[in-house]
């Protein structure tokens, strides 16, 4: 008989929190940044310059950071495989009771646990005890270049917006266009993330919203204070 298979928000949180993370720092830090510069009073072409080596480099600087972060996350899970691997080995009686005493705790009677165990080891004895002991899946596996390269692209796009905005309005105009279009962009990226994850959708739009008007709101009010003091 096959299996239904059952799709969860669970099983995609890890890159869904890489994606959602990079498109709210390419939009929000890269906003902020043109904005800078606009408010201290720099032309079109150099607001442009700036902001778009602020994509470059957020973007290097989410991969790298995200790949560093999800590599010592699989280096820890590779160990802890490669240590019950060894256990297996050497130990397994001790690992077929380890085994058995889990579903125990879960409110599996002895003998009927003991016997799960036992048919679970003949089968794959490393893939039980890392999904039933260590809590390690396939699903939740750490995968550092896919959230790196998650990360790179959705930071990527989200810095694209703001250079958009700033292209095509006049200089005049750039500062409100950019502040009004980042802000609808945070409120749907919220409103994305909540609905994908589950959660209540208010919480997470007011969450970034408000962290983004006033990311946005220093450093307008920096470059406006230093760019009349060096002008």
């Amino acid at each position: 008989m096959k299996l239904q298979s059952e799709k969860h928000r669970s099983e995609r949180i890890g890159w869904l929190r890489a994606a959602v993370l990079g498109a709210n720092d390419g939009i929000l830090s890269t906003a902020s940044l043109v904005l800078g510069v606009a408010g201290a009073g720099a032309a079109k072409p150099a607001v442009i310059v700036a902001g778009l080596a602020g994509l470059v480099a957020g973007a290097m600087s989410m991969a790298a950071g995200e790949y560093v972060s999800v590599s010592s996350q699989a280096d820890t899970e590779a160990a802890d495989l490669e240590r019950e691997r060894g256990e297996l080995a050497s130990v397994p009686a001790a690992e077929h009771k380890e085994l058995a005493d889990i579903y125990v705790s879960r409110g599996v009677k002895p003998d009927l646990a003991a016997q799960v165990a036992t048919q679970l080891m003949e089968h794959d004895a490393l893939g039980a005890h890392a999904r039933d002991e260590l809590g390690l899946t396939e699903e939740h596996r750490a995968r550092p270049l896919t959230a790196a390269a998650a990360s790179a692209a959705s930071f990527t796009v989200g810095a694209a917006l703001p250079l958009l905005v700033v292209a095509i309005v006049s200089e005049a105009r750039a500062p409100v266009a950019i502040a009004l279009s980042t802000l609808v962009s945070l409120t749907l990226l919220g409103w994305l993330a909540a609905w994908a994850g589950g959660s209540p959708p208010a919480k997470g739009i007011l969450r970034v919203t408000v962290w983004g008007a006033i990311a946005m709101a220093l450093t307008y009010a920096i470059g406006v204070l230093f760019g009349t003091s060096v002008g």
